[in-house]
């Protein structure tokens, strides 16, 4: 039975692995490619609602790789009180996409997807893409620019990542460049706790009432902080398995109307009340 070229290995350097597959590694003939799944704490896999198993997960072998086409990948810690992991993935023939997730609390969660896809003229090149954006891409201790960067003519080698955004921890991964592809990464930075939330996010001025004004007590507020996708799920309950009712953007501030077991239930503009986890919200 034909595998691919690789074993599980540490997330720092699990890209590495990846330009082994290409090409001829693979039997010849069936539309399908690999996935790696690398997680901290072990973490349950789901893809499109079906359950994989556990992780270290590694669909690699030549009958049990996966069909290729686009995805959703859920990644759900087993441990701790960090919030699910959900991106859209897509498996090509011959490929192996890897994903890894580091799990922390407050929005301190990071990882990285890495893929390939086919350059034209024997072309290497390398497209970085992060969350937040604008980050600056060092490549091999050398400024290259910020997110989202294409880098053409990359030298066929093992390289160095870093990447650097004020108010982010700094994620570094190594990677290797072959010749007729395009190395894609997706970064997800972590918000570094010794940074002050204001350098992050612009909060909504509080209206001050006059001193001849009838004073009414303050609710609590949160705000909405950064996320892998772009904005927060608002769930019908204080768990990541109830429905979802609503979603809000980084930067906007609720009063909390109740907290519970490190949820917080708010109300939308509309009138909905639903629940944010705390992971991705804090209190002002």
């Amino acid at each position: 039975m034909k595998r691919a070229l690789f074993i599980l290995i540490p997330s720092f350097v699990l890209a590495l692995a990846m330009f082994l597959i290409v090409q001829s590694v693979f039997f010849h003939g069936n539309d399908k490619g690999a996935l790696q799944v690398t997680a901290s704490p072990q973490s349950k896999v789901y893809l499109s609602g079906k359950y994989l198993g556990q992780t270290p997960l590694c669909k690699c072998n030549a009958n049990d790789m996966l069909k290729i086409g686009e995805y959703t990948i859920k990644i759900v810690p087993m441990s701790g009180k960090s919030s699910e992991f959900q991106e859209k993935i897509k498996i090509s023939k011959s490929i192996l996409t890897v994903v890894d997730r580091k799990f922390g609390e407050n929005a301190t969660s990071e990882g990285s997807v890495i893929t390939l896809q086919q350059a034209s003229d024997g072309k290497r090149e390398l497209l970085v893409t992060s969350i937040p954006d604008k980050a600056e891409v060092f490549l091999d201790n050398s400024s290259s620019g910020f997110t989202p960067l294409l880098l053409k003519d990359v030298t066929e080698s093992d390289h160095e990542l870093l990447l650097k955004k004020s108010g982010y921890s700094d994620k570094k991964i190594r990677v290797r460049t072959p010749s007729g592809y395009r190395l894609l990464a997706r970064i997800y930075m972590g918000i570094h706790i010794g940074e002050s939330l204001e350098s992050l996010v612009s909060p909504t001025p509080v209206k001050v009432s006059s001193p001849s004004a009838t004073p009414t007590p303050l609710l609590q507020q949160i705000i909405i902080l950064q996320t892998p996708t772009g904005y927060l799920r608002v769930r019908q309950s204080n768990s990541v398995s109830s429905s979802e009712v609503g979603r809000v953007l980084p930067g906007k501030v609720f009063s909390i109307l109740s907290e519970k077991e490190g949820w917080y239930q708010i109300s939308l503009d509309d009138g909905i009340k639903g629940w944010v986890s705390g992971d991705y919200a804090k209190k002002q």
